[in-house]
């Protein structure tokens, strides 16, 4: 990896950043200014800490004049003072902030726009990575001379382990499986945990859970269903099946290539191919496969990278091998993959995993209280705290291990929460008041034109007027605030509009809020129709 000049690596302090109101205008809007102490702080930050670039690097340089061209001066130093490049390889731009505040707001705000605009610079980049500063490795300052030894490159992003706090054992067959790993293109890590043992079933699972089972012993039946699409919010199981196929099947044939590959990986695999002009032979060896399991499909990102995953896709599928993709959404919400793969991953079978009921979030801790006690034997949680647990606790299988991590924390030091009270100021950031409905931006657009009296189509058009406009930015406000998705997205879905525009309504709509309570009390009431 090529290294910026006078990069200076260092752990970030904490604290975020301000947000900063955005310039750009729609519609006439000329509301453009931000706070003053971000602003400030930002401007001094930048000024102190400039990106130098010379010989490869002149085209962040480049990168860094756009952005600031396009998002004015005071946003530019409110989110992009202090970024920094710490090279460029293998297609991957890799950038530093200091706090993860920071790394998630552009991120999520900003991602798509600072990888076009490499693009425009150098075609060879493909993807745009932003990262903490603590989290970055000192690169060597020169390149290793002959004879000497090469610095071994750094993971790729979906190989770094996060740490638990709690682990059940691991099982025989799972070691048993993880020694048989070939060397080579291996694909992501498989956590020892996810498998079909430590899987609880349940009402809102079964269906996902048996198509899973069935793929991984090999039924017949089994490729009709080819390819398999699990999708469910976070944390309620999906990568824990999708793992649980892959130990399964190389524990019944460790003949088979199995891969099992985030999407994030599946990109930092293919952009090194490309850059080390190995991309046939990793076509050859993706084409070999038996079984492939992609996960966190919503994240594959760049036109070249998703053609390549369309091709791998029609070639597995044709010859009968089984293809497992798992997202957060269904295909047909996966806005950011063109539409060839949409339609290849809706031709298969697309199972969904629902919030998890009390009797499972019960089962679930149950299981883990008894996995526990085989490590601590004195350990002792009553049955009535644990039940409560599972009934206060309504969100995620995710949040149901942190709730339990939560009271082994609390028995290990102290007695334990003394009573329901007690208990419910320790789970207070994991409980949940009712499990919400999935709000889809089309069911915004839909409730708010029916409100405003205005055709659906009209808020999707470049019809200016203050009949249009304002229900079109009260829209895209509700959007940003009752959906995940990013403000490129939320853009396309009305019209193919620029995200700026999108950050720009959304400011204007929260400004007119603190103003006018008749506006607030509107928009609380088209909340309300939007969840019934």
């Amino acid at each position: 990896m090529t290294r910026t000049s006078g990069e200076n690596i260092r752990t970030g302090t904490n604290g975020g950043a301000r947000v900063a109101k955005l310039a750009p205008m729609e519609d006439g809007d000329m509301d453009a200014t931000g706070p003053a102490a971000a602003r400030s702080r930002d401007k001094a930050v930048a000024d102190s800490e400039p990106v130098r670039a010379e010989g490869d690097h002149s085209g962040w340089l480049k990168v860094r004049q756009s952005l600031q061209a396009q998002l004015g001066t005071e946003i530019f130093n409110s989110w992009f003072g202090r970024i920094k490049l710490v090279g460029t390889e293998g297609g991957v731009a890799v950038h530093s902030v200091p706090t993860a505040f920071l790394k998630s707001w552009i991120n999520s705000h900003y991602r798509d726009l600072l990888l076009e605009l490499w693009q425009k610079e150098d075609k060879a980049i493909l993807r745009a990575d932003v990262i903490v500063r603590s989290a970055v490795r000192r690169l060597p300052a020169r390149p290793a001379e002959p004879g000497e030894t090469a610095a071994k490159p750094a993971p790729a992003p979906s190989q770094r382990k996060p740490a638990q706090p709690f682990l059940p054992r691991e099982n025989g067959a799972a070691r048993g499986a993880r020694s048989e790993q070939e060397p080579g293109f291996a694909g992501s890590p498989l956590d020892p945990k996810y498998t079909f043992a430590n899987f609880i079933e349940g009402k809102s699972n079964r269906i996902a859970y048996a198509a899973a089972r069935s793929v991984a012993e090999g039924e017949g039946a089994a490729v009709r269903f080819n390819p398999l699409f699990i999708h469910a919010s976070v944390g309620l199981g999906k990568t824990h099946l999708l793992q649980a196929i892959a130990w399964e099947t190389r524990q019944r044939d460790p003949a088979k290539k199995v891969r099992y590959l985030t999407a994030d990986y599946f990109m930092w695999v293919f952009a090194k191919a490309l850059h080390n002009q190995t991309a046939l032979s990793l076509k050859e060896t993706l084409r070999d496969i038996d079984l492939l399991l992609i996960d966190d499909m919503q994240f594959l990102q760049g036109k070249a990278i998703q053609a390549e995953f369309c091709h791998l896709l029609n070639e597995l599928i044709d010859s009968a091998r089984q293809v497992v993709v798992a997202a957060d959404r269904p295909p047909a919400e996966l806005e950011s993959l063109n539409e060839r793969v949409r339609s290849r991953l809706k031709g298969g079978v697309s199972l969904d995993i629902e919030t998890p009921d009390y009797e499972l979030r019960k089962s679930i801790l149950n299981m883990r209280y008894e996995e526990a006690r085989r490590d601590q034997p004195g350990l002792d949680i009553p049955e009535d705290i644990r039940h409560y647990v599972a009934r206060q606790v309504n969100t995620s299988c995710r949040d149901i291990d942190g709730a339990f991590n939560q009271l082994l924390l609390q028995h290990k030091y102290s007695d334990g929460p003394e009573g329901f009270e007690e208990l419910d100021k320790m789970l207070r950031h994991l409980i949940k008041s009712g499990d919400q409905k999935r709000v889809r931006i089309e069911d915004i657009q839909r409730v708010v034109a029916r409100q405003f009296n205005v055709a659906r189509n009209d808020l999707l058009s470049n019809r200016r007027t203050q009949q249009i406009v304002r229900p079109r930015q009260i829209a895209m406000y509700l959007s940003k605030v009752m959906t995940p998705r990013s403000l490129p997205e939320i853009g396309r879905r009305f019209g193919g509009r620029d995200h700026t525009t999108v950050l720009h309504a959304v400011r204007k709509i929260e400004d007119l809020m603190s103003q006018d309570h008749k506006l607030a009390q509107e928009i609380e009431l088209l909340k309300r129709l939007i969840l019934d």
